[in-house]
């Protein structure tokens, strides 16, 4: 990289921090044989997308280190109507990793040359770690019943499928969110790690390996685990201001918040998505999200085998989904893109903070006032 700017620091003598088009043309044609083919794509890109006949220096430097400017993109953008190149899908010859990386891309990206940047700097350093250890550590929990689970309950009301939250032992754990224990912050983090039944915990590991280990891939590990946490944090806040006498206990907040931003980024550039039967997989992921929610509306409200003991409650996953068509659409519009950059995420960033404050007052103030009959501590 820093053979490429000091040679473009040799058409600039005065330091005036631009280079005609002219010249920069001259220095592609003579050197671009090093450069990725793609990269060299973007670069010729930028050079028709001006109209003022200069190039900015530091575009020059960001494209070399991997850092775009939002400017930057729209020059890009522009300049990416003038290309004429094969599109990532048509070229042929590629390994196996690499026709993964290009799945990858084509899952996650609207646009071609997001795409071609993706696949020409990828390097999988780092792999997507926090996805793949989240999952294992969930999947590794003890049960929610603090108990041997049980494959079938049953008390005169049917069969139920694994429902091991029925039994008062799982409030005893030290990990779920308590209403009685709101009190001890790490709980409003550390519910993820049990889960109401083994097809919550297979449904919530499923959708966030294949969602969200794709999407970490693309947006990286720091921008991911933001999105996700944010979705934990929402989802116990959410229940802990409107449904105060319930538990919480599932990762479906991180989960539903990851989903739902990816669902909305898909429906927001449909004609941009080139994912093979989307129409199809949104419809199945739709299904899916439906069927674990509508089952964790019935678990909240289907009367406990031990009244003073409370279904843990749905309201964690509304907060995941809010979080997710908010900030978690403005992260994944924006592929890198500084995010300070943006209007919307300043002004998604504070709703969320202010509702994160006001959830915390709340959680200090409400409870005493309004005078709630609340569930036994365990």
């Amino acid at each position: 990289m820093d053979r490429h700017v000091k040679r473009l620091a040799k058409f600039d003598p005065d330091n005036t921090g631009y280079i005609s088009t002219e010249k920069f043309r001259s220095l592609l044609q003579r050197h671009g044989s090093e450069l990725d083919p793609h990269k060299l794509e973007v670069l010729l890109a930028l050079a028709d997308s001006n109209s003022e006949g200069r190039i900015c220096y530091q575009d020059f430097v960001n494209l070399m280190s991997n850092k775009r400017s939002n400017s930057f993109r729209q020059a890009i953008l522009q300049g990416n109507r003038r290309l004429c190149s094969k599109a990532l899908l048509e070229e042929t010859g590629l390994s196996l990793s690499q026709r993964l990386i290009r799945h990858v891309a084509y899952e996650t990206l609207p646009r071609e040359i997001d795409r071609k940047w993706y696949y020409d700097s990828y390097t999988c350093c780092p792999p997507p770690w926090f996805m793949i250890t989240i999952t294992i550590v969930e999947a590794s929990a003890p049960s929610a019943s603090g108990s041997p689970p049980r494959a079938l309950l049953g008390r005169g009301q049917g069969l139920e499928f694994v429902l091991q939250v029925s039994h008062p032992l799982y409030l005893k754990n030290a990990l779920l969110y308590h209403p009685q224990l709101r009190a001890q912050a790490w709980r409003y983090l550390t519910y993820i790690f049990m889960h109401a039944g083994i097809e919550h915990l297979g449904l919530n590991v499923v959708l966030q390996l294949l969602v969200g280990v794709p999407l970490e891939m693309v947006h990286g590990a720091a921008r991911i685990s933001f999105v996700y946490v944010a979705g934990v944090v929402a989802g116990s806040l959410a229940v802990s201001v409107a449904d105060m006498r319930a538990p919480v206990v599932g990762s479906s907040g991180g989960v539903y918040a990851l989903v739902s931003a990816h669902l909305a980024n898909i429906v927001m550039n449909w004609s941009g998505m080139k994912c093979q039967f989307k129409l199809l997989r949104m419809a199945v992921a739709l299904i899916c999200m439906s069927f674990e929610f509508g089952r964790a509306v019935w678990l909240r409200f289907h009367p406990s085998a031990y009244p003073p003991c409370p279904h843990p409650s749905f309201m964690a996953h509304l907060g995941g989904v809010m979080v997710g068509i908010t900030l978690g659409v403005i992260i994944l519009r924006n592929y890198e893109q500084r995010l300070q950059d943006q209007t919307l995420w300043w002004i998604f960033l504070s709703i969320y903070v202010v509702f994160v404050l006001f959830a915390i007052f709340w959680n200090i103030f409400a409870y005493s006032l309004l005078d709630l009959k609340l569930p036994p501590p365990p």
